[in-house]
């Protein structure tokens, strides 16, 4: 936290200039820190910034913890472990080497710099008079105009007039911990004097998501006159997530209590990647050391990996075990690496959630709660009846949705930048360029292992089996061959895209078995003009196949013919006193049609449709599956659609 102050003063420097009131958001104080320094400290001695920092309890973990004694490797039932040496008289054994590093060590960080709390560094930055306090701290150090530093201490009603300063606007800083963050308003309230926007920075959210949340609730209120913009300061060091992630963990918690709208709980702040310990994460992990373990990972071998970790993830016979490293293990023991080493395991690992939550996210399996729909403009098409209970009343509806967004490509130079890690290819059978991962990924989804490559394009990512990937006909290219064909794919893309999508609302609750599962989202959306409305999606096909389920309407197209009897039992009319519907004949799914006589039959045939004799009947079915056109064959039978719906009406 301390080595993020300087970069915040920064930032709440320039927000100020920019006419923003900012409030910062803290859990430690550095009170208790702070006595215990006074107390051992002699009257006389002069207080300094090193004796705010914790670096004693470094030095004295340095001094009663650094292994420093010899050992010696012994062979204990086929196995070499490590014991203790001891000299003639059992003594243990101290190793000079191992002195000497440790003395190394404490010189070391007794020539570092001090660092001493965010608190306290941003009250010096910006001065009492400007900061507004709003903690449990009875004392604090401030500093004199020449740099020196003295003891203030502060009464129990700070915290009141602290607050009425910075609402009044005497005060552009205010600084609130756990104690002042219930009960309190720090917002752009229409009755407060300071009435500016407030930019507020969530320094250190602790590991309570409840209070996390309370905290963020003091800038964003009721009656306030703009909401506030929130900034979560995190450092570049990526085993940082490992806080982060649990109070994104719980915040979740939090929203799954109610499967409610998540993104309220955690006010759009954290990511469904951000949580590292999510069962999504698992399957992640889980994957990621298959790859380490066969070597498909690029940060680090396993020899290293597991030297380093002191994981093992392989037995004897270099088989995956089946009782791998729990997650929590894992981040825990990555943070011990040194920096560079645990930057490369975290984006590697993280890079693999964000795979896999964009897959879970695409196939539908992500659970989100409610969402708020998006767009550049929504509109409401079509509404349809779909069914009323009839007990209720209460009617089911399906709504048609036109959502335009605009579409954001990247540059040729952008993607390269952004996707690093990606190697540059061309399909020379269509001759599109993309973005691929150079090592196939493990991926884990409902205990089914498949090898996958990420393919990015200007049109989105998608994902390739490996088996696919080497029987298709993408080749490595130069990157001046592949920034010609990108953007010129790229500039030939529409400026915007709009996609129908059908949202089931209403009573569903009776009727939910009968819902066509897959990629089910519930979203809350307010489409232009109308008024907001909840309700879980469905697609073009599952609308069809609802329509046929409960008869709202008969198919007018071949398509929406194939689509309802793929999706129901219920027969579907083709007109002439023929029917089509699905059945089960030997264990597969057959579309067989009912009411053809024996003057109907041959012409059936002629069209493409086959006979057999099952338990001595006859019986006409229309060919299905891969390689077969079923619409085709089956509109020489019911004409063109417009016949279709001639015949419907």
């Amino acid at each position: 936290m301390g080595m993020k102050a300087p970069s915040v003063i920064e930032a709440i420097g320039a927000d100020r200039a920019a006419g923003y009131a900012c409030v910062v958001q803290v859990v430690s104080t550095g009170e208790s820190l702070l006595k215990r320094r006074l107390e051992a400290m002699d009257p006389e001695d002069e207080l300094v910034e090193g004796a705010l920092t914790p670096r004693d309890y470094v030095l004295s973990y340095l001094e009663q913890a650094f292994p420093i004694h010899a050992q010696k490797l012994v062979e204990i039932d086929g196995n070499i472990v490590a014991e203790p040496l001891r000299d003639a008289d059992g003594q243990l054994v101290v190793s000079r080497e191992a002195l000497q590093l440790r003395e190394e060590a404490m010189v070391e960080l007794m020539s570092l710099a001090p660092i001493p709390s965010a608190l306290d560094q941003i009250i010096w930055a910006f001065g009492d008079e400007t900061v507004a306090e709003v903690t449990g701290r009875s004392i604090r150090p401030l500093k004199s105009s020449d740099g020196a530093l003295y003891i203030e201490k502060r009464a129990a009603s700070s915290n009141s007039s602290e607050t009425a300063a910075f609402m009044d606007g005497e005060k552009d800083i205010l600084i609130f911990s756990d104690a002042g963050g219930t009960g309190r308003s720090y917002h752009a309230a229409e009755t407060a004097k300071n009435q500016k926007r407030r930019r507020h920075y969530l320094l250190e959210p602790g590991w309570r998501a409840d209070a996390a949340i309370q905290g963020l609730g003091r800038t964003h209120r009721s009656a306030q006159v703009s909401a506030p913009f929130f900034r979560v300061c995190t450092s570049d060091v990526h085993g940082e997530k490992r806080f982060t992630s649990t109070i994104a963990r719980r915040l979740d918690q939090l929203g799954a209590l109610t499967k409610g709208q998540r993104e309220t709980g955690a006010q759009g702040m954290f990511r469904s990647e951000d949580n590292l310990e999510s069962p999504i994460a698992r399957a992640a992990l889980r994957g990621y050391y298959a790859d380490i373990a066969t070597g498909r990972a690029v940060a680090m071998n396993y020899e290293t990996f597991t030297d380093w970790t002191a994981l093992r993830l392989i037995d004897k016979d270099g088989v995956l075990l089946e009782d791998l490293p729990p997650i929590q293990r894992f981040l825990n023991r990555v943070l011990a690496l040194p920096i560079h080493m645990q930057n490369a395991l975290f984006e590697e690992f993280t890079a693999r959630i964000s795979d896999q939550t964009e897959r879970a996210r695409a196939a539908g399996t992500l659970e989100l709660g409610i969402e708020t729909l998006r767009g550049e403009r929504i509109e409401q098409v079509s509404a349809e009846d779909l069914w009323t209970c009839p007990k209720s009343g209460a009617v089911t509806r399906i709504i048609g949705l036109d959502v335009t967004d605009p579409v954001h490509v990247l540059s040729a130079d952008a993607a390269l930048d952004r996707h690093s890690g990606k190697v540059p290819m061309v399909n020379r059978a269509s001759g599109r360029a993309a973005l691929l991962s150079a090592r196939p990924m493990q991926f884990y989804d409902e205990d089914i292992v498949t090898l996958m490559r990420k393919v990015v394009r200007p049109t989105g990512s998608s994902y390739l089996d490996e088996t696919r990937f080497e029987a298709s006909a993408w080749e490595e290219i130069g990157k001046g061959e592949f920034r010609r064909l990108w953007d010129g794919e790229a500039d030939g893309l529409p400026k915007t895209t709009t996609k129908r999508l059908y949202l089931l609302t209403g009573l569903l609750l009776p009727i939910w078995k009968d819902i066509p599962s897959g990629n089910e989202r519930i979203y809350r959306v307010t489409p232009a003009s109308r008024a907001s409305m909840i309700g879980r999606t469905v697609s073009e096909d599952g609308a069809a196949a609802l329509r046929a389920r409960f008869m709202v309407e008969a198919p007018t197209s071949v398509e929406d013919m194939l689509t309802a009897v793929r999706r129901s039992t219920k027969p579907v009319d083709l007109g002439r006193g023929l029917s089509l519907v699905r059945r089960r004949v030997a264990g597969d799914v057959r579309f067989e049609i009912e009411g053809a006589d024996r003057g109907a039959i041959d012409g059936l045939k002629a069209a493409g449709f086959f006979t057999e004799i099952i338990a001595f009947q006859l019986r006409v079915f229309l060919p299905h599956g891969d390689g077969v056109d079923s619409a085709a064959i089956l509109k020489r039978i019911v004409g063109e659609t417009s016949d279709v719906a001639d015949r419907a009406a």
